[in-house]
């Protein structure tokens, strides 16, 4: 019998896939995402111990990565690469209070999804699956799943104020 700490580990292995979607979600480029994934498994695996049975694992993951990046951010905020200039002399760095804000936005958007449309949204952009793959396991025509797609991030962008 496997110890819980090992079947820990091997779910956050499982879970690679969907870290890597989600990163995407953060950075354009395949490095930064592949990097903040790197960063998310290290703190993870490392804090394994810390992860509570009867919550899920990859809320828990995706809200390590999320904490990640905006750490990543604040500390990117303060850099100034190549300067001359001393660092002192710059005024103070913006809070990031709006980007904790903007991702509970978006939490609660999601969550405010009729089912059909939450359920496809994430599996095609949270579990970075295929729409294909979306119609075969939800037993519906590939235009059924796109439609809920677009529909989803629709009200998604109308609920976090995207269109006024």
């Amino acid at each position: 019998m496997k110890h819980s700490r090992d079947v820990l580990q091997e779910e956050v292995v499982t879970l690679i896939p969907a870290l890597r979607a989600f990163a995407r979600t953060f950075y354009r480029s395949s490095v930064d995402a592949d990097d903040l994934v790197q960063e998310t498994l290290v703190r993870a695996l490392g804090n394994i111990e810390q992860f509570k049975q009867g919550t899920r694992m990859k809320s828990w993951l995706f809200t390590i990565m999320r904490n990640a990046f905006c750490t990543r951010f604040r500390l990117r905020q303060r850099e100034t690469l190549g300067s001359e200039e001393c660092v002192s002399s710059q005024g103070s760095v913006p809070a990031d209070q709006e980007w904790h804000l903007r991702g509970h936005e978006l939490e609660a958007a999601c969550g405010h999804l009729p089912e059909p449309y939450r359920a496809a949204f994430a599996f095609i952009f949270v579990d970075g699956r295929s729409y294909e793959e979306a119609a075969d396991h939800f037993h519906c025509p590939i235009g059924t799943i796109k439609s809920r797609v677009n529909r989803a991030r629709h009200r998604i962008a109308h609920d976090i104020g995207y269109y006024h």
